[in-house]
């Protein structure tokens, strides 16, 4: 069921915002100054063409410099992008079939507004001790 409303979303809504992420993070490159925001929407995009099965998380340790660049980002793109998939959210929920498509652009409201210090993660690992859990094999 994931693969077949992730096929439908890539159709629907994905590509177009993957490839808007991905022109914004090639912008964010070429002004050097702004690459950790490129990389963000480079990460974006990604979860943007295949957001079913995926989670985003808080990066544990991401530290004041994320979030003076959040604060940045939310003056200059986030309040934009949030709206943005706000509006498509509502457009989508008002037909029954668009119900999970409007949920999937809900979910990229965190993201879209405050990118940097956070993970996109498969879902089964975004579990609440996923950033504590020591690794696999690893002594207790």
């Amino acid at each position: 069921m994931r693969t077949l409303l992730n096929l439908l979303w890539l159709v629907l809504s994905g590509l177009w915002l993957a490839l808007g992420y991905a022109v914004a993070g090639l912008v964010c490159f070429l002004l050097v100054v702004t690459i950790p925001w490129g990389v963000a929407c480079f990460r974006i995009a990604g979860y943007a063409l295949w957001p079913f099965g995926r989670s985003v998380v808080e990066r544990p340790g991401a530290g004041v410099a994320s979030g003076v660049g959040n604060v940045v980002w939310l003056v200059f793109a986030g309040l934009w992008l949030t709206l943005g998939h706000l509006a498509a959210g509502v457009g989508f929920c008002l037909t029954v079939i668009g119900i999970p498509f409007g949920l999937a652009h809900f979910k990229m409201v965190p993201v879209s507004l405050m990118p940097l210090g956070r993970e996109i993660v498969r879902s089964d690992a975004a579990s609440p001790s996923y950033r504590w859990a020591p690794a696999p094999g690893a002594p207790r």
